[in-house]
């Protein structure tokens, strides 16, 4: 599947960051090669990706506002699900906390995005490219990561499937929210 479009990321952070990207090393290298550990905001669901022909100059207009607004955020990873139906681990978070309602401002930013086709689900992925083994399902859902990590800024990157997402901007969070 081919993706063009703008993402807005934020990166796992302190020991969480090198836990998950040990993870990924061992699960899914294809995915460990690809960016650090992150949790997508906005771009592959609950809102599509931004248009890739976005200019940079109005992607930090609209989110100044955004990080000046939201403080920034220490996270909690649930235990590990796999999405229904498809080879996919991932590390939820609540999905009616913090997140989401970050998720929910950078919809409203006023950038233009596709729909998704799936709704919001606040996670990190820990297996996306290979087909899951029993033994290798077994053993990701058993991961359990108790630490919190923070989210003190947004990454913002131009994705074109199958070449590397080209990082744009980063926006702190600065904000009381």
């Amino acid at each position: 599947m081919s993706t063009n479009g703008i993402f807005i990321t934020v990166e796992l952070t302190g020991p969480v960051q090198l836990q998950v990207r040990d993870l990924q090393r061992r699960f899914d290298p294809k995915l460990a090669n690809e960016l650090p550990p992150h949790v997508t905001l906005l771009g592959s669901s609950g809102a599509g990706p931004i248009r890739a022909d976005t200019p940079v100059a109005e992607l930090r207009a609209a989110l100044a506002p955004v990080g000046a607004e939201w403080a920034p955020l220490h996270v909690f990873f649930q235990a590990p699900i796999r999405f229904i139906g498809r080879d996919l681990v991932v590390l939820p978070i609540d999905p009616h906390g913090p997140m989401r309602a970050l998720h929910e401002r950078l919809k409203s930013a006023g950038l233009p995005y596709v729909q998704a086709r799936y709704p919001f689900t606040p996670h990190c992925t820990l297996s996306f490219y290979p087909t899951l083994t029993a033994a290798t399902l077994r053993e990701l859902m058993a991961v359990r990561i108790r630490e919190p990590f923070l989210v003190d800024r947004l990454r913002v990157y131009h994705t074109r499937a199958p070449q590397a997402p080209v990082h744009l901007l980063d926006v702190p969070l600065t904000g009381a929210v």
